[in-house]
């Protein structure tokens, strides 16, 4: 049997997916989790040979978890299923450690057959997501500057965004410049639509 962890904050979508695969003969699900850090601590526990994680989740992103729960869990391959099939979220998966990425928009025989895949030390990446990754190069944002924008998102002022990330003000203006230029933005709002659009932030 292939043993798989699911990590997905909507509980119906985590429902859904947990009987889709409990129709496979050779799949079970051996751990389910609402957000990245019980997805981290579940796969200690249970020790999966597959992780499959939403990215945009409370607590601990999918991403930061799929890094995390590679480390600590040998052997456990991590799949990344998102409704956010963005070029910079694939170069960060990867990155990270993740061994496929899948939206969600993929018929349902496709995912069971992805991690039969997987478990066999195949890579899966949706073709046209791996496309679009290749001909947007890489993140072109700093991790500060990547800082910054995520701050700036819910319109927060230059101060609010200086003390939440323990900056100056002149420091946050000299990053959010150099964010909108490389985003080729007008405004840094329309440097966070267009980060985000990416996967960068």
């Amino acid at each position: 049997m292939i043993r798989v962890l699911l990590a997905e904050d909507q509980g119906m979508v985590r429902g859904a997916l947990a009987s889709l695969l409990g129709l496979e003969p050779d799949i079970e699900v051996v751990g389910e989790a609402a957000n990245g850090a019980e997805a981290v601590a579940v796969a200690a526990k249970v020790r999966p040979d597959i992780a499959l994680l939403d990215i945009e989740m409370p607590v601990m992103d999918g991403l930061t978890a799929g890094a995390e729960i590679t480390a600590q869990v040998t052997g456990c391959r991590v799949m990344i299923l998102t409704t956010f099939g963005r070029p910079g979220y694939l170069r960060t998966a990867m990155e990270a450690g993740a061994v496929a990425f899948m939206v969600k928009d993929s018929p349902a025989r496709e995912l069971a057959a992805a991690i039969r895949r997987v478990h066999a030390g195949e890579r899966v990446i949706d073709p046209a997501l791996a496309a679009a990754a290749l001909s947007a190069g890489p993140n072109p944002l700093s991790a500060r500057e990547r800082d910054v924008l995520a701050a700036a998102a819910d319109g927060s002022t230059i101060g609010d965004i200086a003390r939440r990330l323990h900056l100056s003000e002149g420091t946050v203006r000299n990053y959010l410049s150099s964010a909108i230029q490389k985003t080729h933005a007008r405004n840094r709002i329309e440097a966070v639509q267009r980060a985000k659009a990416q996967g960068w932030v």
